[in-house]
């Protein structure tokens, strides 16, 4: 059976889709998997064993360059002599639903009209998989990926997953304890002040490695290291580095982002801070993977681009967290 997913970015919602691969498997072990990304994203996809290639696009480009509408459908042209049973739609999106339409299958799978907010991309599949927007996104991935395969699943499975993210072995973990903090994200209203992360770095008083991705976030990181006694930056590295350096760590700490989700797709132990985005529904919580929240009511369907409230909470909401929960035990 060949199928194809298509989610195209962004990390943490690449990284919520990924878990379903486990399952298919399991359930269709002869079953080839290939995955269309945007290029920007791939090395979160990388060393999977249950991938089996990885179709890379650049819809991005055609915001600075219409004409490179025409090198991308020439390109998703190409994939469509791949011959798929089945594409899946996981982003839900009129720009994934195009490219789904465009390699082309028998069956193309996705969300009904009621479960996405441009409905209109549903319009595009033959096989429409209903659950609520505002449902947990890890849920509405594995939902939309298992039930357009017909593959049972159970809460407790998804729960007691596989760890699903991989790095190549030239990247080794440390062999000292650290913490990972992450200290962007792609909204500055979910990002946590500086000032309470350096605080938090003391408080705790163990070696903490910053990850960053951009000039900014590592002039934060800079920024921290200078108030902090137990702060590191990691060096500049890809997203194969990142997903090494959030594997060997004890405990990663950051926003609602990509590198943070990292750590539940490790079966890493983590603090997730949110202020205007849903806890509920952006990432599980487990055992180990734990989260602080804001005290500002969010609506999924409609984020308020003027909630800051994740600069109100105080550092010891976070500690007490790491304590009750015993997540950081060395």
């Amino acid at each position: 059976m060949r199928i194809c997913i298509v989610k195209l970015s962004a990390m943490g919602d690449i990284i919520h889709a990924m878990v379903a691969l486990q399952f298919i498997k399991k359930h269709i072990p002869s079953a080839q998997i290939d995955w269309v990304v945007e290029s920007g994203f791939k090395g979160v996809l990388e060393n999977n064993p249950h991938i089996d290639n990885i179709l890379n696009v650049n819809l991005k480009s055609i915001k600075k360059n219409k004409l490179d509408i025409f090198t991308q459908y020439r390109l998703l042209k190409t994939y469509s002599k791949n011959n798929y049973d089945i594409i899946i739609d996981a982003q839900g999106l009129l720009k994934s639903a195009l490219v789904s339409r465009i390699i082309g299958a028998k069956t193309i799978a996705g969300f009904d009209k009621n479960s996405i907010r441009e409905s209109v991309a549903s319009f595009f599949y033959n096989k429409k998989i209903h659950i609520a927007y505002k449902e947990n996104a890890i849920d509405r991935n594995m939902a939309v990926i298992c039930q357009s395969l017909d593959i049972q699943y159970t809460k407790n499975d998804i729960l007691e997953k596989d760890k699903f993210l991989f790095f190549s072995k030239t990247e080794q973990k440390a062999t000292e304890p650290y913490i990972v903090l992450v200290v962007g994200a792609s909204k500055e209203n979910k990002i946590y002040p500086k000032e309470k992360f350096a605080d938090l770095v003391n408080k705790l008083g163990k070696k903490t490695i910053i990850v960053w991705g951009n000039e900014e976030e590592h002039k934060t990181a800079i920024w921290i290291v200078k108030n902090s006694d137990f702060a590191i930056i990691a060096p500049k590295g890809n997203l194969d580095a990142l997903k090494s350096i959030v594997a060997g760590a004890k405990i990663a700490i950051g926003g609602d982002t990509g590198p943070t989700h990292m750590a539940w797709g490790l079966n890493i132990p983590s603090v997730t801070i949110f202020g205007n985005t849903p806890e509920y529904r952006n990432t599980y919580i487990t055992n180990i993977n734990k989260v602080v929240k804001s005290s500002s009511k969010v609506d999924p369907l409609k984020l308020d681009p003027s909630d800051f409230s994740i600069r109100d909470i105080d550092v010891n909401e976070i500690t007490q967290c790491i304590s009750q929960h015993q997540l950081l035990s060395y």
